[in-house]
């Protein structure tokens, strides 16, 4: 079976030229006139600008980690640390990176082109941002397949590599990497867009009562470039790591389970399937004029579902043809269909939860009627009754998946082991972690393509287009909220099953370094203290994300201010806003306050671990899985609720724009904001960093813990 692994390579060949023609198909379509080109290019710059001094910084934490890995590694001679592993998490880092800043560039080549193409139709404004959109979501897949395949191939050939269980332990490694990059992309790009959106709305709507993106608003373009640096350039990186996580994590599961090589080579088989099924949803999304929300969101269901379905279907062969020998290829067969439910199911009930087109949002949208502090508690009430839905989803997933693939209420056996049963459910999990994310390809091109199209409608705002092409950007706009929040909950529900399946490869390795029997039942005092810590993580890390938005947030209020006050003509359109100086702070406060809650995903188990030991470990990832799917959930949800609400009334609902109803919806949007795109989606990363961060330092706290003193 392992002669086969070379179908990786056509997979990823497959995307990455799919991708490159979205990309030359985009390139075709004309910016517009000289001043829609000139404010595209001040975006770009903008963005370009951030990424550089953003990457320079992740560069310097990435050389220390690795020289720590580094010394780790050969001062233990292998035994600590595989000597590979450092290698491993660096390159993890660089592809995470790259699958970003790929996207991030034909997302500032795609703006302005939407929004001359939406000045023509509505559906040639859908067809260029979905287009930019593929280029990102193939992308992602086809440089995450090209990774695990170099790595497979390179191991096993050139390091001469040939037992699976070896093999899977180490890839696992490449995973930290990419969630280490992710972190940072999606922490650091959240911040930025956020403190320039709060900045500019506060201001610029409530206090001056203009226009979004208005062109005499001082933080207009600060916001754009916000929308590519961490709608854009963040997501593809998290992203990219939700989708190699979930295929290595179930390489270690198919050798924990023993079965060999085929256990490794069915996540990769499934996935290159889903780029082939991807691309051929892709081309069923297209929509006609004066279309509504609705059949714009049914025109993109239109190609997921088909993606789905396809997927669903060429997975019962695939199954019997590679697992037909284990006993249990039908089992197998119905994990990966309940991942694939699972995730339409998630995404059908964020929908509803977020889509101006159903009661819960409408509902939050009437509650401006009484002002701010009534629509902030509606919205919070919405995140929290949310939750529901994904969780009972993601739950029945991992007994079904588990049961069916051949697991059994015995998890361990007399000698305090992990039974061959047990280990074939995990896989199951782990399997259906793979499907939720096989056809990411086209999920993710109808999440990528929404930063598109808000920042076309800024241009086509600041440009002076006729109020129809505005119209025609917001539509497109407002369903990318919606679509948005249908691929961070994608990305949360694959998180969950893929952080399970690393807590149980943590058990095993830290068990198999280890000659006493450790007791991680939860009537151990260290796990239960390792719960609460992995609680409060989740609620310290979102802490910190909030609070870093709001200090960003509040120098970019101060400053819009002093432009307004200091600069005359401004609003009269005689004077030209200082734009830069709005992007320089927003760029030094993202950078800035990034850094901490960063680190915490990394220090805090490592701390834990060597107070508590491995049993603390295991109760903080528990802790932190748990409620960090939760809070996820609740604050994605919440913020694209908020978010949309604003927009329905914009839409002349309840008073419409320059109304008291909408000025108390845009102070709920900017409560929302770090909710969906700062902290929520980092969230998933958090979980899965921490995660990994236990495997790699797992012989240090077996070798080191005050536990063991005791």
């Amino acid at each position: 079976m392992e002669n086969l692994f070379w179908i990786g390579f056509v997979g990823a060949v497959v995307a990455l030229v799919f991708a490159l023609v979205q990309r030359n198909k985009v390139m075709k379509f004309s910016e517009g006139d000289e001043k829609m080109a000139s404010i595209a290019a001040s975006i770009r710059e903008g963005a370009n600008a951030y990424l550089r001094r953003q990457y320079t910084t992740v560069a310097k934490v990435f050389a220390v980690v690795f020289v720590i890995l580094l010394v780790i590694a050969f001062a233990s001679k292998g035994e600590m640390l595989s000597r590979v592993t450092p290698f491993a998490f660096l390159t993890g880092g660089i592809w995470s990176m790259l699958a970003g800043l790929i996207g991030m560039k034909i997302a500032t080549n795609s703006n302005a082109r939407t929004a001359n193409a939406a000045h023509e139709s509505l559906n040639r404004g859908l067809k260029v941002a979905f287009s930019s959109g593929s280029v990102m979501g193939f992308t992602v897949v086809g440089l995450g397949i090209l990774d695990i395949t170099l790595w497979f191939f390179g191991l096993k050939y050139l390091g001469g590599i040939n037992d699976p269980a070896t093999l899977g332990n180490i890839m696992v490694m490449n995973g930290r990497g990419a969630s280490f990059m992710a972190l940072f992309a999606r922490v650091g790009g959240g911040i930025y867009t956020k403190a320039a959106d709060v900045g500019a709305d506060l201001v610029g709507k409530v206090e001056a009562g203009i226009p979004e993106d208005d062109p005499r608003n001082p933080a207009t373009i600060a916001d754009n470039v916000g929308d590519n640096v961490g709608d854009v350039a963040g997501m593809g990186a998290d992203l990219y790591e939700s989708y190699v996580g979930s295929i290595l994590a179930t390489f270690a599961l198919g050798a924990a389970a023993s079965y060999g090589f085929a256990g490794m080579f069915l996540p990769l088989a499934l996935a290159v399937c889903g780029i082939i099924c991807s691309i051929i949803g892709s081309f069923l999304v297209k929509t006609k004029e004066n279309a509504t929300q609705l059949s714009l969101l049914k025109s993109l269901r239109t190609g997921t579902y088909t993606a789905a379905i396809l997927s669903a279907v060429i997975a019962i062969p695939l199954c019997y043809l590679i697992m037909k020998d284990t006993g249990h290829w039908f089992g197998i067969y119905i994990a990966i269909l309940c991942g694939l439910v699972g995730g339409t199911a998630i995404g059908y009930f964020t929908e509803y939860y977020t889509s101006d087109n159903y009661k819960p949002t409408k509902k939050l949208a009437a509650a401006s009627e009484t002002g701010s502090a009534t629509i902030i508690i509606g919205g919070i009430s919405l995140g929290l009754k949310s939750t529901m839905a994904s969780i009972l989803i993601v739950g029945a997933a991992v007994l079904i998946s588990y049961f069916a693939a051949g697991g059994s209420k015995t998890i361990v056996d007399e000698a305090g082991h992990f039974t061959a049963a047990f280990n074939q459910g995990l896989y199951g999990i782990g399997i259906a972690g793979v499907g939720m994310l096989s056809t990411l390809g086209i999920t993710l091109a109808t999440d990528a393509y929404g930063p598109v199209a808000d920042n076309a409608g800024g241009i086509a705002e600041m440009s002076g287009l006729p109020e129809e092409v505005r119209d025609r950007t917001d539509a497109l706009d407002s369903l990318g909220n919606t679509t948005a929040a249908t691929g961070k909950g994608f990305a949360i529900g694959s998180a969950s099953l893929t952080a399970l399946a690393l807590l149980v490869s943590y058990v095993n390795i830290v068990q198999d370094k280890t000659s006493e029997l450790l007791n991680f039942t939860l009537t151990s005092p260290t796990v239960l203290v390792g719960l609460f810590i992995g609680a409060m993580l989740t609620f310290v890390f979102s802490a910190f994300t909030m609070s870093a938005v709001q200090t960003a947030a509040q120098s970019i209020v101060n400053e819009v201010r002093r432009q307004f006050r200091e600069i005359k003509g401004i609003m009269t359109g005689e004077s030209k806003p200082d734009y830069k100086a709005c992007v320089d702070l927003c760029t030094k406060g993202a950078l800035h306050e990034m850094v901490i809650p960063a680190l915490l995903a990394i220090i805090v188990p490592i701390i834990t671990g060597l107070i508590l030991g491995p049993t603390g470990v295991v109760g903080l990832l528990g802790g932190v899985s748990v409620t960090g799917f939760a809070m996820a959930v609740f604050m994605s949800n919440a913020g694209g609720a908020w978010d949309n609400a604003k927009k329905y009334i914009e839409r002349g609902n309840h008073g419409g724009k320059g109304s008291d109803q909408h000025k108390a919806a845009v102070v709920g949007d900017t409560v929302g904001d770090p909710f969906k795109d700062t902290s929520g989606p980092s969230l998933n990363i958090l979980i899965k960093l921490c995660s990994t961060v236990s495997i790699v330092f797992s012989g240090l706290i077996v070798a080191f813990n005050l536990m063991k003193i005791l």
